[in-house]
């Protein structure tokens, strides 16, 4: 009876993304807080039956995210929140930055995108870097920004095979392994992404009461 109370009183709540990577730490950031906390069940957009790639063609992490949210609430009028991440590297003028998912073009891998900033990289001393991730919701129609960042350097050449994207090149700062290197529970405590779920988290806490 009480697990069927539990999920009576649970709201739906849809991250606007496909990416599996991403879905599982933002679930396991909320299954660290307790169900006393969460009374939000998240669901992808495959859960949801939208198999579409929500364009992102704007300049700023601000509009692509709020734009990929969005497109969920007018076509499905459901709650829903998106985030976009850049990595912005000093020594490259902040790219990636809001290119970072794409950075080596079109239909490029992951790896791709690592090879790329390595090949840029190359030969260069000044390696501070900074992960930032803006999250935007909408509720009842409104929105709602939450921003996170991390500071940290990119390595000479990858490390560890957890993670994604740009994950064996970052190290963050006062670590001395790569986020792809780190336990899932550890990069979820530190990590940009963490950080802006923490600030959305909070805010859905109190719009519960």
């Amino acid at each position: 009876m009480e697990n069927d109370e539990l999920n009576i009183s649970m709201m739906k709540l849809v991250f606007a993304t496909h990416n599996e990577h991403k879905l599982k730490e933002l679930r396991s950031k909320l299954s660290q807080l307790g169900p006393d906390r969460v009374h939000w069940e998240i669901f992808s957009l495959d859960d949801i039956g939208c198999t579409e790639e929500i364009p992102e063609p704007h300049e700023t992490l601000q509009e692509n995210a709020m734009a990929k949210a969005r497109y969920v609430w007018e076509r499905y009028s459901l709650p829903c929140f998106a985030d976009d991440t850049g990595l912005e590297i000093d020594a490259l003028d902040g790219r990636p930055g809001v290119y970072s998912a794409r950075y080596a073009g079109e239909g490029c891998s992951f790896a791709d995108n690592v090879l790329k900033v390595l090949k840029e990289m190359k030969g260069e001393h000044r390696r501070s870097a900074r992960f930032r991730t803006v999250i935007a919701l909408i509720l009842e129609g409104e929105g709602h920004y939450f921003e996170g960042q991390v500071e940290g350097s990119i390595l000479e050449e990858g490390r560890g095979d957890g993670g994604f994207g740009y994950d064996p090149v970052f190290m963050p700062e006062g670590y001395a392994l790569s986020f792809a290197e780190m336990p899932l529970s550890e990069k979820n405590r530190i990590s940009h992404r963490a950080r802006a779920v923490e600030q959305l988290i909070e805010f859905l806490a109190m719009v519960d009461g």
